[in-house]
């Protein structure tokens, strides 16, 4: 047998995932604000270093890690919109591969965490 989280544990849960999903969003947006800003500096004769110098490298590396930082943001954004579809839907809070209840330990570690731990690793393996 299931049990169901209080409606107050619900909304604080609710409350939690919405304000990381707007701390997300701002986050993507001044990275892509920054990126634009170094894209329109480096236009500049002086700013562009040679693509093959240290600087060039070093640009690249920088760039490469800033994607990949907004690919696991964006990443960590769907997981988070995928449980707030499930508190609209009423089915937060149980896992969806098992159906078991979440630990809210779990919950309150991984608000946005749909599986429990044990299908999460084996999904994950």
């Amino acid at each position: 047998m299931t049990r169901k989280l209080a409606h107050t544990t619900i909304n604080r849960f609710k409350k939690k995932l919405i304000e990381e999903q707007k701390q997300l969003r701002d986050l993507l947006e001044r990275h892509q604000e920054e990126r634009e800003r170094i894209r329109l500096s480096e236009a500049s004769a002086e700013r562009s270093p040679d693509p093959t110098s240290a600087d060039g490298g070093s640009m690249a590396f920088e760039l490469e890690k800033e994607l990949t930082l907004d690919e696991n943001t964006k990443h960590l954004l769907n997981q988070i919109d995928h449980a707030l579809v499930l508190i609209k839907k009423k089915k937060y809070g149980n896992c969806e591969n098992c159906q078991i209840p979440i630990p809210v330990a779990r919950l309150e570690a991984l608000p946005y965490s749909t599986n429990c731990k044990d299908c999460a690793a084996l999904i994950d393996s």
